[in-house]
């Protein structure tokens, strides 16, 4: 028989706490942001742990309103998130398999094209690294994530509007920028 663990009378129960109260109410709203814009789930739960221990570990988000704490926690989530990209993008590799499909897979798209086509993306990336940070962020959750402006203005705490002027201002200034080099 498993042993049930019981409470001294007058202890406060975790399930009480504050820390307990602010993972039960916005967890589930911050995973789903999180889930929304990380290729897994599993990244997702890692990136809701260490949301929750920085929330933990910080103190103060206790003492915010609820709008603000959400506030809070989407911003650190969104730095988490930039964080795992950050790391996911020094560790970019193909494996043999998947540069072998590339290679066959259209008769006409000889070794020396994908080369070519690499060393195009390389460059791109270098002239979007060359972007203020705002703009490479609000132009990966416009072309790779998919997101509209409305959606970019949440998460990054700018205006629709402002999204859409940053949009615009970052992809003239890349196309600046990369018919340069």
């Amino acid at each position: 028989m498993g042993h049930v663990m019981r409470q001294s009378p007058g202890w406060p129960s975790l399930d009480d706490s504050p820390a307990a109260d602010l993972y039960r109410s916005h967890a589930p709203v911050i995973f789903s942001y999180l889930r929304l814009h990380v290729p897994s789930y599993e990244d997702a739960e890692d990136l809701l742990v260490e949301v929750f221990l920085a929330a933990f570990e910080h103190g103060k988000v206790f003492e915010l309103r609820e709008r603000e704490q959400i506030a809070w926690l989407q911003r650190v989530a969104r730095n988490k998130m930039i964080d795992l990209y950050r790391r996911a993008s020094h560790r970019q590799a193909l494996d043999i398999e998947q540069v072998a499909e590339l290679l066959y897979d259209d008769e006409e798209q000889g070794p020396e094209r994908v080369v070519l086509r690499h060393e195009e993306y390389a460059r791109l990336r270098a002239s979007l690294k060359t972007l203020p940070a705002m703009q490479q962020e609000v132009l990966r959750l416009r072309f790779a994530e998919g997101l509209r402006s409305a959606e970019i203005a949440t998460i990054v705490g700018r205006g629709d509007s402002a999204v859409r002027m940053m949009l615009s201002r970052a992809l003239n200034m890349l196309r600046t920028i990369y018919e340069q080099r």
